[in-house]
């Protein structure tokens, strides 16, 4: 180093210790570095330098005091948009030749010139990228549900990284970080291999620790005809004390927000006296949460017999055959949200080496119901609360 005054040196600075921080607001860290300055200064090798050569030995401690203010930029990348030496953290007076050197000033200049081009004239010092995109090649892999013997497989799609990042007025370090995107269903053996990119970073005002996933689920009109067969078909049910009913051949369509299924009917009442014919019931699915179980509300329902005594019987027991269809049409559906709620644990579940990532209070469960033009769309619930464990 040339010191002026035609002195020079040759000095080794290294770190003398842990660096110690503490915010000084929600933004800026005040750093105390110490370090360990060694090495020798004397005359240039000119003039009375040539006569001159010994050198004075150097071997001072210090620690300097910076003040940074670091940023997470939208590409994960980290910056520093503000760094100021604040104080030296000691002095550097040294007797050359009888002169008094106070080379403090000079080694202030270097540092802030250091933080100067190698921190604030970069955009990036380090890129939080890769741990990132390790972490989300876990918890974004696509993840299974089976919804009566048929897989399907889900993965999300982010739309929005939020964060937002500050020291709170406990001068503890903030960090919010939140994903905001879709739910996308592929077939089972269609399912993608690797997790969806993740976008750039966004600003981030919320502060609860939540999760909210709604997953659709599309059940093909053919796929619940067979279901009702299973739980239905040829089964007979009682009407009354004098009449049974066996229904079959289930077919279901889109009735408005309703679900319109017409079947078959025999119908024997008591003496042997047997009346065919075809029924139309429209109902509105509904998820029973006490028994989670799927059921049939609001049910109404179309008679179709040429026998004009079934059509006047079943008007006068239309309550009877209401409730018994009501009683019969209920699917229940618990072992399946209970494998939906343990794929959403383990596929959220993060373990890092500074924290793992937990769901608790996690529920799941059928929040509303749209027939279409092909099948029924089950919107399917999760919600939780998310929990950090700092280790």
């Amino acid at each position: 180093m040339d010191f002026g005054s035609g002195i020079e040196g040759d000095l080794l600075i290294v770190r003398n210790g842990r660096i110690s921080w503490a915010p000084l607001d929600s933004q800026l860290i005040e750093l105390k570095i110490p370090i360990r300055i060694r090495g020798e200064v004397g005359l240039k090798k000119s003039g009375l330098g040539n006569f001159f050569k010994a050198k004075i030995p150097m071997d001072e401690n210090l620690e300097p005091v910076i003040v940074i203010d670091p940023e997470i930029n939208p590409d994960w990348s980290v910056g520093i948009n503000a760094f100021e030496l604040i104080d030296l953290g000691g002095s550097l007076d040294l007797k050359v030749l009888g002169l008094e050197l106070d080379l403090s000033g000079f080694l202030s200049q270097k540092i802030n010139n250091w933080g100067d081009q190698y921190l604030l004239s970069k955009e990036s010092i380090f890129s939080l990228k890769p741990f990132v995109d390790l972490a989300w090649a876990q918890v974004g892999k696509p993840f299974e549900l089976e919804w009566e013997g048929k897989r399907i497989a889900f993965s999300i799609q982010p739309e929005e990284v939020r964060i937002n990042e500050f020291f709170n007025p406990s001068n503890n370090y903030t960090f919010w970080l939140g994903l905001q995107g879709k739910i996308r269903s592929h077939p089972y053996d269609a399912a993608p291999s690797r997790a969806f990119p993740l976008p750039k970073l966004s600003p981030n005002s919320n502060g609860e620790n939540h999760l909210d996933i709604t997953i659709p689920i599309s059940l093909a009109y053919s796929e619940i005809n067979d279901l009702l067969e299973e739980n239905l078909g040829e089964k007979v049910f009682r009407i009354d004390k004098s009449t049974t009913m066996s229904p079959s051949n289930f077919e279901t369509q889109a009735f408005g927000e309703l679900l319109g299924v017409s079947f078959d009917f025999i119908a024997e009442k008591k003496g042997g006296k047997i009346i065919e014919g075809e029924l139309f019931m429209v109902g509105k699915p509904t998820y029973l949460e006490e028994n989670e179980s799927m059921i049939f509300s609001d049910i109404n329902f179309k008679l179709e017999s040429e026998n004009f005594g079934a059509k006047a019987g079943a008007g006068l027991k239309r309550k009877k055959i209401l409730r018994s269809l009501e009683k019969r049409a209920v699917f229940f559906i618990g072992d399946f949200l209970e494998e939906g709620k343990k794929s959403i644990q383990d596929r959220l579940s993060l373990k890092t080496p500074i924290s793992d990532l937990n769901l608790s209070e996690l529920k799941i469960y059928p929040k509303s119901f749209y027939p279409t033009a092909t099948g029924l769309t089950v919107h399917l619930q999760a919600e939780g609360q998310v929990g950090v464990d700092w280790k």
